[in-house]
């Protein structure tokens, strides 16, 4: 669990909290930040868990240092039934989470940006069990508009 001064710190030295992108932390300003960890293979992972009876993800904001596959581990440890509805590249990756359960998913996010996650059962999403994963990076020279150079942040 991170304190509301660490939480600003980690945002700062991720590179959120500058202009254009501090909305990502004021829409999500319950729940913790989390790094993904990268394996020798480049493959990414990170373990994501709803705590009991606090109806937020743990971490809410999880940043991958670039695009490319991620395995999750998900964990219910909250007594109520959830689901996690997941982005992926091609195809959303759905996971029933039982109560005291867990789950894996393997997710390809290849482009920078915020991909949204979050528990569709009921009104859980209405409730605040909503997330994001950020991506961070550029986009490639392919995928960039045919415009003058923009003044950046």
């Amino acid at each position: 669990m991170t304190t509301a001064q660490e939480r600003v710190d980690l945002l700062n030295k991720i590179g959120l909290a500058a202009q254009n992108k501090a909305t990502l932390g004021q829409v999500l300003g319950t729940g913790s930040i989390g790094q993904a960890t990268e394996g020798s293979d480049g493959r990414m992972q990170a373990t994501i868990r709803i705590n009991p009876d606090e109806l937020t993800w743990d971490p809410s904001i999880l940043v991958m240092p670039h695009g490319g596959d991620i395995e999750l581990e998900l964990v219910n440890d909250d007594l109520n039934t959830h689901c996690a509805l997941l982005p992926s590249n091609g195809d959303r990756k759905f996971i029933w989470l039982v109560n005291h359960s867990r789950g894996r998913a393997t997710l390809n996010l290849d482009g920078p940006g915020y991909y949204w996650f979050g528990s569709p059962t009921g009104n859980d999403e209405g409730r605040g069990l909503t997330g994001a994963i950020v991506v961070m990076g550029d986009a490639p020279p392919e995928a960039r508009l045919d415009r003058p150079e923009q003044p950046r942040p």
